[in-house]
Protein backbone atom coordinates (compact mmCIF):
# COMPACT_ATOMS: atom_id res chain seq x y z
CA UNK A 1 0.00 0.00 0.00
CA UNK A 2 1.19 3.51 -0.71
CA UNK A 3 1.99 5.84 2.17
CA UNK A 4 -1.19 7.86 1.52
CA UNK A 5 -3.21 4.69 1.41
CA UNK A 6 -1.87 3.51 4.74
CA UNK A 7 -2.82 6.82 6.33
CA UNK A 8 -6.16 7.38 4.64
CA UNK A 9 -7.78 3.95 4.73
CA UNK A 10 -9.87 2.32 2.02
CA UNK A 11 -13.09 4.25 2.68
CA UNK A 12 -11.44 7.63 2.16
CA UNK A 13 -9.53 6.39 -0.88
CA UNK A 14 -12.74 5.14 -2.52
CA UNK A 15 -14.31 8.57 -2.01
CA UNK A 16 -11.24 10.31 -3.47
CA UNK A 17 -11.06 8.03 -6.50
CA UNK A 18 -14.81 8.26 -7.03
CA UNK A 19 -14.63 12.05 -7.03
CA UNK A 20 -11.80 11.92 -9.62
CA UNK A 21 -13.85 9.66 -11.87
CA UNK A 22 -16.94 11.84 -11.57
CA UNK A 23 -15.05 15.01 -12.51
CA UNK A 24 -13.42 13.27 -15.48
CA UNK A 25 -16.75 11.90 -16.68
CA UNK A 26 -18.42 15.30 -16.43
CA UNK A 27 -15.49 17.01 -18.19
CA UNK A 28 -15.78 14.49 -21.02
CA UNK A 29 -19.54 15.10 -21.31
CA UNK A 30 -20.39 11.43 -20.73
CA UNK A 31 -23.53 10.32 -18.89
CA UNK A 32 -23.54 7.79 -16.06
CA UNK A 33 -25.64 5.55 -18.25
CA UNK A 34 -23.02 5.52 -21.02
CA UNK A 35 -20.26 4.97 -18.48
CA UNK A 36 -22.19 2.06 -17.02
CA UNK A 37 -22.58 0.52 -20.48
CA UNK A 38 -18.82 0.80 -21.04
CA UNK A 39 -18.06 -1.27 -17.92
CA UNK A 40 -20.86 -3.79 -18.56
CA UNK A 41 -22.86 -2.48 -15.66
CA UNK A 42 -25.53 0.09 -14.80
CA UNK A 43 -25.95 3.80 -14.18
CA UNK A 44 -26.56 3.11 -10.49
CA UNK A 45 -23.28 1.18 -10.24
CA UNK A 46 -21.38 4.16 -11.66
CA UNK A 47 -23.18 6.44 -9.20
CA UNK A 48 -22.14 4.23 -6.26
CA UNK A 49 -18.56 4.16 -7.55
CA UNK A 50 -18.44 7.94 -7.81
CA UNK A 51 -19.74 8.26 -4.24
CA UNK A 52 -17.12 5.79 -2.99
CA UNK A 53 -19.73 3.37 -1.70
CA UNK A 54 -18.42 0.27 -3.46
CA UNK A 55 -15.06 -1.27 -4.23
CA UNK A 56 -13.40 -0.81 -7.63
CA UNK A 57 -12.58 -3.51 -10.15
CA UNK A 58 -9.31 -2.55 -11.76
CA UNK A 59 -10.66 -3.45 -15.19
CA UNK A 60 -13.61 -1.10 -14.69
CA UNK A 61 -11.36 1.78 -13.65
CA UNK A 62 -9.02 1.13 -16.59
CA UNK A 63 -11.94 1.11 -19.04
CA UNK A 64 -13.42 4.29 -17.59
CA UNK A 65 -10.10 6.13 -17.81
CA UNK A 66 -9.89 5.16 -21.47
CA UNK A 67 -13.50 6.23 -22.08
CA UNK A 68 -12.82 9.58 -20.43
CA UNK A 69 -9.80 10.13 -22.66
CA UNK A 70 -7.02 10.03 -20.08
CA UNK A 71 -3.79 9.66 -22.10
CA UNK A 72 -1.30 10.72 -19.42
CA UNK A 73 0.45 7.46 -18.51
CA UNK A 74 1.75 8.73 -15.19
CA UNK A 75 -1.71 9.91 -14.10
CA UNK A 76 -3.24 6.60 -15.21
CA UNK A 77 -0.71 4.71 -13.10
CA UNK A 78 -1.44 6.92 -10.11
CA UNK A 79 -5.19 6.38 -10.34
CA UNK A 80 -4.81 2.64 -10.87
CA UNK A 81 -2.59 2.46 -7.77
CA UNK A 82 -5.28 4.39 -5.91
CA UNK A 83 -7.86 1.83 -7.07
CA UNK A 84 -5.72 -1.04 -5.77
CA UNK A 85 -5.19 0.67 -2.39
CA UNK A 86 -8.91 1.44 -2.12
CA UNK A 87 -9.68 -2.28 -2.38
CA UNK A 88 -7.37 -3.27 0.47
CA UNK A 89 -9.33 -4.16 3.62
CA UNK A 90 -8.86 -1.87 6.60
CA UNK A 91 -7.32 -3.08 9.85
CA UNK A 92 -10.87 -3.47 11.24
CA UNK A 93 -11.65 -6.18 8.69
CA UNK A 94 -10.48 -8.80 11.18
CA UNK A 95 -13.25 -7.71 13.57
CA UNK A 96 -15.99 -8.42 11.04
CA UNK A 97 -17.59 -10.97 13.38
CA UNK A 98 -18.44 -8.29 15.97
CA UNK A 99 -18.67 -5.24 13.71
CA UNK A 100 -21.97 -4.11 12.12
CA UNK A 101 -21.63 -3.76 8.34
CA UNK A 102 -22.90 -0.17 8.44
CA UNK A 103 -20.06 0.82 10.83
CA UNK A 104 -17.21 -0.13 8.47
CA UNK A 105 -17.48 3.16 6.58
CA UNK A 106 -17.17 5.21 9.73
CA UNK A 107 -14.01 3.40 10.85
CA UNK A 108 -12.43 4.15 7.47
CA UNK A 109 -13.31 7.83 7.79
CA UNK A 110 -12.16 7.98 11.41
CA UNK A 111 -8.79 6.53 10.43
CA UNK A 112 -8.45 9.13 7.66
CA UNK A 113 -9.61 12.16 9.64
CA UNK A 114 -7.42 15.08 10.58
CA UNK A 115 -9.94 16.56 13.02
CA UNK A 116 -12.93 14.98 14.75
CA UNK A 117 -15.36 17.21 16.61
CA UNK A 118 -18.01 15.37 18.59
CA UNK A 119 -20.89 16.06 20.95
CA UNK A 120 -21.88 13.27 23.33
CA UNK A 121 -24.81 13.07 25.72
CA UNK A 122 -25.01 9.32 26.42
CA UNK A 123 -21.47 7.91 26.56
CA UNK A 124 -17.87 9.03 26.97
CA UNK A 125 -16.45 9.53 23.44
CA UNK A 126 -15.28 6.17 22.12
CA UNK A 127 -11.72 7.33 21.53
CA UNK A 128 -11.42 8.23 25.23
CA UNK A 129 -13.10 5.20 26.82
CA UNK A 130 -11.21 2.96 29.23
CA UNK A 131 -11.33 -0.80 28.75
CA UNK A 132 -13.64 -1.37 31.73
CA UNK A 133 -15.99 1.32 30.46
CA UNK A 134 -16.01 -0.30 27.02
CA UNK A 135 -16.82 -3.69 28.56
CA UNK A 136 -19.81 -2.19 30.32
CA UNK A 137 -21.04 -0.31 27.25
CA UNK A 138 -20.88 -3.30 24.87
CA UNK A 139 -23.07 -5.34 27.22
CA UNK A 140 -25.80 -2.72 27.61
CA UNK A 141 -29.10 -3.99 26.24
CA UNK A 142 -27.55 -7.16 24.86
CA UNK A 143 -28.18 -9.52 27.76
CA UNK A 144 -25.54 -12.14 28.44
CA UNK A 145 -23.00 -12.29 25.63
CA UNK A 146 -19.93 -14.55 25.51
CA UNK A 147 -16.83 -13.22 27.26
CA UNK A 148 -14.82 -13.80 24.08
CA UNK A 149 -17.11 -11.50 22.10
CA UNK A 150 -16.87 -8.84 24.79
CA UNK A 151 -13.09 -8.94 24.63
CA UNK A 152 -13.16 -8.77 20.82
CA UNK A 153 -15.25 -5.61 21.04
CA UNK A 154 -12.90 -4.16 23.65
CA UNK A 155 -9.93 -4.95 21.40
CA UNK A 156 -11.66 -3.22 18.49
CA UNK A 157 -12.20 -0.07 20.54
CA UNK A 158 -8.60 -0.05 21.77
CA UNK A 159 -7.38 -0.43 18.16
CA UNK A 160 -9.52 2.54 17.13
CA UNK A 161 -7.89 4.67 19.82
CA UNK A 162 -4.54 4.33 18.06
CA UNK A 163 -5.53 7.30 15.88
CA UNK A 164 -4.65 9.40 18.95
CA UNK A 165 -1.19 7.88 19.39
CA UNK A 166 0.02 7.42 15.81
CA UNK A 167 2.85 9.65 14.48
CA UNK A 168 0.37 12.05 12.87
CA UNK A 169 -2.52 11.84 15.36
CA UNK A 170 -6.06 12.94 14.76
CA UNK A 171 -7.09 16.05 16.64
CA UNK A 172 -10.12 15.34 18.85
CA UNK A 173 -12.40 18.08 20.16
CA UNK A 174 -15.22 16.68 22.30
CA UNK A 175 -18.08 18.35 24.13
CA UNK A 176 -19.59 15.97 26.67
CA UNK A 177 -22.82 16.49 28.58
CA UNK A 178 -22.35 16.38 32.35
CA UNK A 179 -24.90 13.56 32.61
CA UNK A 180 -22.44 11.30 30.76
CA UNK A 181 -19.87 11.80 33.49
CA UNK A 182 -22.26 11.20 36.37
CA UNK A 183 -23.82 8.03 34.96
CA UNK A 184 -21.84 5.16 36.61
CA UNK A 185 -21.65 2.83 33.64
CA UNK A 186 -19.78 -0.26 34.77
CA UNK A 187 -20.17 0.74 38.42
CA UNK A 188 -18.70 3.45 40.60
CA UNK A 189 -15.16 2.04 40.57
CA UNK A 190 -15.07 1.79 36.77
CA UNK A 191 -16.43 5.30 36.46
CA UNK A 192 -13.78 6.70 38.78
CA UNK A 193 -11.09 5.11 36.58
CA UNK A 194 -12.79 6.58 33.51
CA UNK A 195 -12.87 10.07 35.02
CA UNK A 196 -9.18 9.80 35.94
CA UNK A 197 -8.44 8.80 32.33
CA UNK A 198 -10.34 11.84 31.06
CA UNK A 199 -8.34 14.09 33.38
CA UNK A 200 -5.16 12.59 31.90
CA UNK A 201 -6.54 13.15 28.40
CA UNK A 202 -6.78 16.90 29.06
CA UNK A 203 -2.97 16.93 29.11
CA UNK A 204 -2.76 15.57 25.53
CA UNK A 205 -1.97 18.50 23.18
CA UNK A 206 -4.23 17.27 20.35
CA UNK A 207 -7.23 16.49 22.59
CA UNK A 208 -9.66 19.22 23.64
CA UNK A 209 -12.43 18.33 26.07
CA UNK A 210 -15.31 20.46 27.30
CA UNK A 211 -18.15 19.60 29.67
CA UNK A 212 -21.68 20.94 29.17
CA UNK A 213 -22.89 21.42 32.76
CA UNK A 214 -26.41 20.86 34.06
CA UNK A 215 -26.76 24.52 34.95
CA UNK A 216 -26.19 25.65 31.36
CA UNK A 217 -29.92 25.36 30.60
CA UNK A 218 -30.92 24.64 27.03
CA UNK A 219 -28.49 24.64 24.12
CA UNK A 220 -28.42 24.32 20.35
CA UNK A 221 -27.84 20.56 19.96
CA UNK A 222 -31.42 19.46 20.54
CA UNK A 223 -31.12 16.74 17.89
CA UNK A 224 -28.71 14.58 19.90
CA UNK A 225 -25.14 13.36 19.60
CA UNK A 226 -23.14 13.71 16.37
CA UNK A 227 -19.62 14.07 15.04
CA UNK A 228 -18.01 16.19 12.32
CA UNK A 229 -14.97 14.74 10.58
CA UNK A 230 -12.47 16.83 8.61
CA UNK A 231 -9.78 15.37 6.34
CA UNK A 232 -6.40 16.54 5.06
CA UNK A 233 -7.24 15.55 1.47
CA UNK A 234 -8.87 18.36 -0.51
CA UNK A 235 -11.02 15.82 -2.35
CA UNK A 236 -12.77 14.83 0.86
CA UNK A 237 -15.46 17.20 2.18
CA UNK A 238 -16.28 17.44 5.86
CA UNK A 239 -18.75 14.74 6.89
CA UNK A 240 -21.35 14.80 9.65
CA UNK A 241 -21.82 11.37 11.26
CA UNK A 242 -24.99 10.57 13.20
CA UNK A 243 -25.29 7.10 14.67
CA UNK A 244 -28.57 5.28 15.27
CA UNK A 245 -29.26 1.94 16.93
CA UNK A 246 -28.97 -0.15 13.76
CA UNK A 247 -27.66 2.31 11.15
CA UNK A 248 -25.96 5.66 10.65
CA UNK A 249 -26.28 8.83 8.58
CA UNK A 250 -23.41 10.47 6.68
CA UNK A 251 -24.15 14.07 5.66
CA UNK A 252 -21.90 16.08 3.36
CA UNK A 253 -24.24 18.61 1.73
CA UNK A 254 -23.06 22.16 2.31
CA UNK A 255 -26.29 23.29 3.98
CA UNK A 256 -26.15 20.36 6.43
CA UNK A 257 -22.48 20.96 7.18
CA UNK A 258 -23.08 24.64 7.81
CA UNK A 259 -25.92 23.95 10.25
CA UNK A 260 -24.16 21.23 12.20
CA UNK A 261 -20.90 23.19 12.29
CA UNK A 262 -22.70 26.28 13.59
CA UNK A 263 -24.36 24.16 16.26
CA UNK A 264 -21.02 22.68 17.30
CA UNK A 265 -19.54 26.17 17.54
CA UNK A 266 -22.48 27.24 19.71
CA UNK A 267 -21.91 24.25 22.01
CA UNK A 268 -18.23 25.13 22.40
CA UNK A 269 -19.15 28.71 23.30
CA UNK A 270 -21.91 27.68 25.72
CA UNK A 271 -19.76 25.17 27.61
CA UNK A 272 -17.07 26.33 30.04
CA UNK A 273 -13.73 26.78 28.23
CA UNK A 274 -11.34 23.82 27.95
CA UNK A 275 -9.12 25.32 30.64
CA UNK A 276 -11.90 24.68 33.19
CA UNK A 277 -12.43 21.03 32.22
CA UNK A 278 -9.82 19.51 34.52
CA UNK A 279 -11.39 21.18 37.57
CA UNK A 280 -14.89 20.12 36.50
CA UNK A 281 -13.78 16.51 36.10
CA UNK A 282 -11.97 16.59 39.44
CA UNK A 283 -15.15 17.85 41.13
CA UNK A 284 -17.24 15.05 39.62
CA UNK A 285 -14.58 12.51 40.61
CA UNK A 286 -14.67 13.86 44.17
CA UNK A 287 -18.44 13.30 44.23
CA UNK A 288 -17.90 9.65 43.22
CA UNK A 289 -15.26 9.29 45.95
CA UNK A 290 -17.84 10.43 48.49
CA UNK A 291 -20.27 7.68 47.42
Amino acid sequence: MTESGAQSGPTALRIILGAHLRRMREAAGITRSDAGWEIRSSESKVSRMELGRVGFKERDVRDLLTLYGLDDGEERDRLMALARDANNPGWWHRFGDVLPSWFHSYLGLEAAAQLIRTYELQFVPGLLQTQEYVRAVVQLGRGLIPAEEVERRVSLRVSRQEVLTRPNPVRLWAVVDESVLRRPIGGVKAMRVQLEALIEATHIPHVTLQVMPFNSGGHAATGGAYSILRFPEQDLPDIVYIEHLTSALYLDKLEDLDQYTATMEALCVAAPPPGKTRDILAGILHDFDDN
